[in-house]
């Protein structure tokens, strides 16, 4: 950033309850917010992910604070404990309902494409 490399606002993805990386206690998460606004101010977007059995806790709680939240079974194949999740989209309507309960919207497909500054839809083969 400083050699103008790259240029604000940057997208900081945290992931957290990854073995060997950051745990997935609630104060971790309050860390990693608090060390992004300390370095980037407001020129970034948050994101974060939990793994595990802690993806849905975390996403709430990071939501909560401002972040855009990932769910899917790529972080987590668990719907609670001892129940695996049927699927991705199963477990996108789980963070949607919780999202709901918070008063909070979800982006929309084209929405998350501008707030990832990405290329859009027309401009990709799939």
């Amino acid at each position: 950033m400083d050699r103008g490399l790259v240029k604000p606002p940057f997208l900081v993805q945290s992931v957290f309850g990854i073995l060997g990386g950051i745990g997935a206690h609630p104060e971790d998460l309050a860390h990693m917010k608090r060390t992004a606004d300390r370095l980037f101010g407001s020129d970034y977007v948050w994101s974060i992910l939990g793994a595990g059995r802690n993806q849905m806790r975390l996403a709430a709680i990071g939501a909560a604070q401002g972040a855009n939240v990932r769910v899917g079974l790529e972080d987590s194949l668990w719907a609670g404990p001892g129940e695996l999740a049927r699927s991705n989209a199963w477990q996108v309507n789980q963070i949607r309902t919780i999202l709901a309960g918070l008063s909070l919207d979800v982006a929309t497909p084209a929405e998350a494409r501008e707030i990832l500054d990405l290329k859009g839809a027309e401009n990709v083969r799939f």
